[in-house]
């Protein structure tokens, strides 16, 4: 972007005598209309603003002007006019959204890794997208947050890897890559962006309320509300704290997730359905995923598991006590491990699914019960199933499965066209 930087005499607001400042980059002497947000002033032009933005294009077609006496004007230190022939359009919007916003449609938007700086930029540019109806901008932004907080479990299983990366990298487990999931569901309420709530809804419901409640420097939903004298500051808008609603929607989310553990361990030991295949030639509908088939009694374990050898080739126990056994332990250990001494992956279902789909690999296995190639591949076929079923019953547990599908650009609510104040001095 280019822009001259002749020195400008100073200018002001006339009715509190701030001084006001040009911005550095979207300041264009050639410009045909300035924008004013807070104390910072744009210079740039209209056919630039309504070749993206049907809410600017309206307005400059009309090309009405509101009462000067409702909008600051702007004066030279002397008094005189700063923008005799040129429109004023206030904006009330932060400065730092309306410069990645106009950043963005002159040199087309660069977006980042999705990590805390990123998204206090993304999420700017796709509110004042959403306000301004700038569709194609305000697809890619949401494209892009999509990427931390998808709609897919394989989106969701890369988003943790990069977290996951993340704090090795830095060697410390506390550190948070993302934003807080509650300036992403406050912002995804605002623009309408619906599909981004299930993520975060779940990836919140995985924080301890003391931590939900009581948010500090250290905690990963801290927001770092900056000082500022401006009224609507990119940062107030990254609001804190959930609405009513969402909370008790968190609530229930919590529950279900807590149950959904439990459930998933007890599950192991309980009943489980292995899908048949003809990997395994056989039917698996059975009581325990290491249990052997029974004609007459699907759901009971077999008394003579060696009868159930196939052939050499085939993916078939062929040590069901050792391996039930085994794999009684290994349950036990998951339920001290999430249930009782609550480490982690306690409030994380896809995590401890993944985690139980890996305890009978050979990274696991111990010495005195070695790796059963069959029994370890029908666990992590199981969790992988379990897994799937999870995810897409996850909105349910948020209360969200009438709404999460929505991607559209905004509701009846968000699309009200904004507030915009024009000041055209020298036009009629």
């Amino acid at each position: 972007m280019h822009s001259n930087h002749f020195q400008h005499p100073a200018i002001f607001d006339a009715q509190t005598r701030v001084q006001l400042q040009r911005h550095p980059d979207l300041w264009f002497d050639d410009g045909s209309v300035v924008c004013r947000a807070q104390n910072t002033l744009f210079r740039v032009h209209v056919s630039q603003l309504s070749r993206h933005s049907v809410c600017f294009r309206d307005v400059f077609v009309v090309g009405t002007s509101t009462d000067p006496a409702t909008s600051a004007s702007i004066v030279h230190e002397d008094g005189s006019n700063a923008f005799e022939d040129c429109p004023v359009v206030i904006l009330h919007d932060s400065a730092e959204d309306v410069g990645n916003l106009f950043t963005a449609l002159y040199d087309g938007p660069k977006f980042g890794n999705n990590d805390r700086e990123d998204f206090r930029m993304v999420s700017g540019i796709l509110r004042l997208a959403t306000k301004y109806i700038i569709e194609k901008l305000r697809e890619k932004a949401l494209a892009h947050l999509s990427i931390a907080w998808p709609s897919t479990l394989k989106g969701w299983d890369a988003r943790e890897d990069v977290a996951r990366t993340f704090e090795m990298e830095t060697g410390n487990p506390g550190r948070h890559f993302y934003p807080s999931p509650i300036s992403v569901i406050n912002l995804a309420r605002q623009i309408d962006a619906l599909s981004l709530l299930p993520a975060a809804f779940y990836d919140l419901s995985r924080y301890p309320f003391s931590q939900i409640f009581e948010q500090d420097e250290d905690n990963g939903l801290y927001v770092n509300q900056l000082s500022d004298t401006e009224p609507c500051s990119s940062s107030s808008a990254s609001q804190s704290s959930l609405s009513l609603l969402d909370t008790q929607r968190l609530c229930l989310g919590k529950e279900s997730v807590q149950h959904t553990i439990t459930s998933l361990i007890q599950a192991m030991r309980l009943s489980q359905t292995i899908r048949n295949t003809t990997q395994y030639q056989t039917v698996f509908s059975l009581s325990h995923p290491l249990a052997v088939p029974n004609t007459a009694n699907p759901f009971a374990i077999s008394p003579h598991p060696h009868r159930y050898r196939r052939s050499p080739s085939s993916f078939v126990c062929i040590s069901a006590a050792a391996c039930r056994k085994d794999f009684n332990e290994l349950v036990d250990l998951a339920t001290q491990h999430y249930i009782f001494d609550r480490e982690r992956g306690c409030c994380d279902p896809l995590y401890v699914a993944e985690e139980l789909g890996q305890l009978k690999s050979s990274e696991f296995s111990n010495f005195e019960s070695p790796e059963c190639k069959a029994c370890a591949r029908s666990l992590e076929m199981w969790a992988a199933k379990e897994r799937e079923r999870m995810w897409k019953g996850m909105p349910s547990w948020f209360g969200l499965s009438h709404n999460v599908g929505s991607t559209s650009s905004g509701s009846e609510e968000t699309r009200t066209p904004p507030t915009i104040d024009i000041i055209i001095h020298g036009h009629p």
